[in-house]
């Protein structure tokens, strides 16, 4: 794994840290190839009950492209430049969205393009407020890629993701927070220790139900709700054979805090 991308995993998270602060974290083919490999390498591993998903530097948690690498791919005519949505974006995509366990993103400066992008595919988003978001794909004659045509409207709905996809311009964290992207906002000084604080507590939690919550609203959103109510009682019926669940109920009855084991 290439160190444009850092991966660490302790007592049941898994951090994940864009590591081109001098670029704003600008995504070059060598920092996707690493994204891709870290965010798989967090889905798969059992062990991991939790992503934190950052980025190094004060000014940018992803820019997106790098787009000094892809004007110099596009003059040598390479192939990467149009495989790079297939091969990289989507993998990583899918990942963050599709594991059974809670993504946070900790925005700490600009999320632009595929930026935005990451930070709409995780589940939870630490914002700080200094940071600033920009769909941009439009400033420069593209369309939405990295899943921000799916994940968008599903925050904050088809008439602004189209306005925001449309005419990119960048949005404050405040507006954000406003629009619904953003799910806390904090000072810029606290992000760090409060994404990872959010981050924690959950990969310390139920992480069986936290898998199930994110399915069910996967799910509900793309069918009726006759189907969403047999998946409910699909779902819960998973849950409530784990060992989280009757961890949970002695806990109650015995008025303690429970101690979760993630099955």
């Amino acid at each position: 794994m290439a160190d444009t991308v850092l991966y660490e995993v302790h007592d049941g998270l898994a951090t994940i840290t864009l590591n081109r602060p001098e670029a704003m974290n600008a995504l070059n083919v060598a920092t996707k190839v690493a994204l891709r490999e870290a965010v798989e390498s967090a889905a798969s591993d059992d062990g991991v009950r939790a992503v934190l998903l950052t980025a190094a530097g004060e000014r940018a948690f992803c820019v997106g492209q790098d787009l000094k690498e892809h004007i110099g791919l596009l003059m040598q005519g390479s192939d990467v430049v149009m495989s790079t949505v297939k091969e990289h974006y989507n993998p990583v995509v899918r990942a963050l969205t599709e594991m059974r366990k809670p993504v946070v993103a900790g925005v700490n400066g600009v999320a632009a393009g595929a930026g935005f992008g990451l930070a709409l595919a995780a589940d939870y988003r630490v914002v700080a407020d200094t940071a600033a978001f920009n769909t941009s794909f439009a400033g420069v004659a593209l369309t939405a890629d990295s899943g921000i045509s799916w994940t968008l409207p599903r925050v904050v709905g088809p008439g602004r993701a189209a306005d925001l996809l449309l005419f990119p311009r960048t949005v404050s964290a405040q507006d954000a927070y406003e629009l619904g992207i953003v799910n806390r906002l904090v000072p810029s000084t606290e992000l760090p220790a409060e994404a990872e604080k959010v981050a924690r507590a959950l990969a310390s939690g139920p992480t069986v139900a936290y898998g199930a919550i994110k399915e069910s609203l996967a799910y509900a959103l793309s069918h009726s709700l006759a189907q969403t109510l047999e998946k409910e009682d699909e779902l819960q019926g998973r849950a409530g054979a784990s060992e989280d669940h009757a961890i949970a109920v002695r806990a109650f009855v015995n008025k303690e805090t429970p101690e979760y084991l993630g099955r």
